[in-house]
């Protein structure tokens, strides 16, 4: 029979699970167990604990930022359903924002189906094009067109996001630690969130399960920075119940495949 930690490194490297009570309920043991599993592998250096759950040990995971390309057509499915839940937080007319990331792209194009009277503020130039029906306002930020996320960063753009009073901005990270805040490893994409986030009313988090419990290179917002957090069916229950009882309002978004779901 094979050792239980070596299932516990194959279920964390597939991704299936990081957390602990997910890794329990695979493994049909109880959490203590599989926590005091977790600090032996963690002591001979092969994954690293985290708020929660852990992650593979790869000292070189998240440090660098995918290109657009490569992450569009990653976890398609919850991007379109927490896109469809941040579609309904937009009550127009007002003035939101929308960062660079794939999750925003989806909004934006629901945005473009079914909005009106919006005025939008981005930095990403697929956003822009994305919003081609003419029925809402689109401002582009100008400044140095930065092509692995194919957006405009520099000093020019965030002298322009001090500049601006937004409603709602719609943000994304490549990880996210419930305890702390976002983390994220390209400074000129990260710095227009940071002059977004001290503009803005609301700052609504769009972040699928897979970035729960992640560092990356930065610090990016603090957990006092964010209003609201849109995520998919397949979040920890624990990591939900952390930021509820910080006061941050939860809400999450069912797969089409689901019938049922939690509204938090």
């Amino acid at each position: 029979m094979r050792k239980r930690s070596e299932l516990i490194l194959e279920l964390v490297e597939s991704g299936f699970a990081t957390s602990y009570k997910d890794l329990a309920k695979s493994l049909g043991v109880s959490p203590m167990t599989i926590r005091r599993d977790c600090e032996e592998l963690a002591r001979a250096g092969k994954i690293i604990r985290t708020v929660g759950g852990i992650l593979p040990a790869d000292p070189m995971l998240e440090f660098y930022e995918k290109t657009t390309d490569e992450r569009i057509g990653v976890n398609t499915i919850e991007k379109h359903a927490i896109a469809r839940k941040a579609l309904e937080l937009i009550k127009p007319p007002c003035t939101i924002f929308i960062d660079g990331s794939t999750t925003g792209l989806a909004l934006a194009k629901l945005i473009d189906k079914d909005l009106r009277d919006l005025t939008i503020v981005t930095h990403s130039l697929l956003i822009c094009l994305a919003l081609k029906s003419g029925l809402n306002t689109t401002i582009c930020a100008g400044g140095e067109f930065e092509p692995r996320s194919l957006c405009l960063v520099g000093s020019e753009t965030e002298r322009f996001a001090r500049s601006i009073f937004i409603d709602i901005a719609f943000v994304s990270a490549t990880g996210f630690l419930p305890t702390e805040g976002t983390f994220e490893s390209a400074p000129a994409t990260f710095r227009i969130k940071q002059e977004v986030a001290g503009q803005a009313s609301e700052l609504v988090l769009l972040v699928d399960h897979r970035k729960f419990g992640r560092r990356a290179l930065s610090k990016v917002l603090d957990l006092t920075q964010i209003s609201h957090v849109v995520t998919d069916d397949q979040v920890s229950e624990e990591y939900v119940a952390i930021l509820r009882e910080a006061g941050i309002k939860v809400t999450v978004a069912l797969r089409p495949q689901d019938t049922f779901g939690r509204g938090l």
